[in-house]
C-alpha cells in the first residue's frame, strides 16, 4: 500500500494513503467526512479502464492515513492534496471532491465548478472525462 509523509507529530510521521491505478491523464478524488478513498472504487475503476489515471487518498485523521491531532482543517487538508499531487508529479490534473472533500479541493486551487454536475464536482479542465463522469454518476 503506497504512503506519503506530509508533515510530523510528536516523534512520528503523518502519512497519507492513497491508491495509485492506470494511466494518462490524472483524475485525484477527494472524499467527504466520513469516509475513505474506497469510496470512489467504482468511479476509478470506470475511468481507470477509460485510460485515466485515478487517484484518491484518505485524508489525515481518516481510513488508513495517520490519526494526528493537530491539523483536521481544511487548509491543512488542500496542503496535503497539493503535497500528494507534487509527490506524484501530477499535470493537468482533474480534481473531483464530494462534501469536504470538495472544499479540501477549491481551498487547494483556482476551481470552477463544472455546471450541471454532481455535488461538490470541481475540475481545473472541460474535456471528455467530464462527460463520462457526468454520465457514470448520473447512471
Amino acid at each position: 500500500m503506497p504512503y506519503l509523509t506530509v508533515g510530523k507529530e510528536n516523534s512520528g510521521d503523518i502519512e497519507l494513503y492513497y491508491k495509485d491505478w492506470g494511466s494518462g491523464q490524472p483524475v485525484v478524488f477527494s472524499h467527504g467526512w466520513p469516509l475513505s478513498a474506497d469510496a470512489f472504487e467504482d468511479q476509478m475503476f470506470y475511468l481507470a479502464s477509460r485510460g485515466y489515471r485515478c487517484i484518491a487518498h484518505d485524508r489525515r485523521g481518516h481510513g488508513r492515513s495517520s490519526q494526528p491531532w493537530k491539523g483536521n482543517d481544511l487548509d491543512t487538508y488542500a496542503d496535503d492534496l497539493a503535497k500528494l499531487a507534487e509527490a506524484l508529479d501530477l499535470k493537468d490534473v482533474i480534481h473531483v471532491g464530494h462534501s469536504t472533500g470538495g472544499g479540501e479541493v477549491v481551498k487547494n486551487a483556482q476551481l470552477k465548478v463544472y455546471k450541471g454536475a454532481p455535488h461538490g464536482m470541481c475540475t481545473t479542465l472541460k474535456d471528455k472525462v467530464n462527460e463520462e463522469l457526468l454520465a457514470f454518476f448520473k447512471s
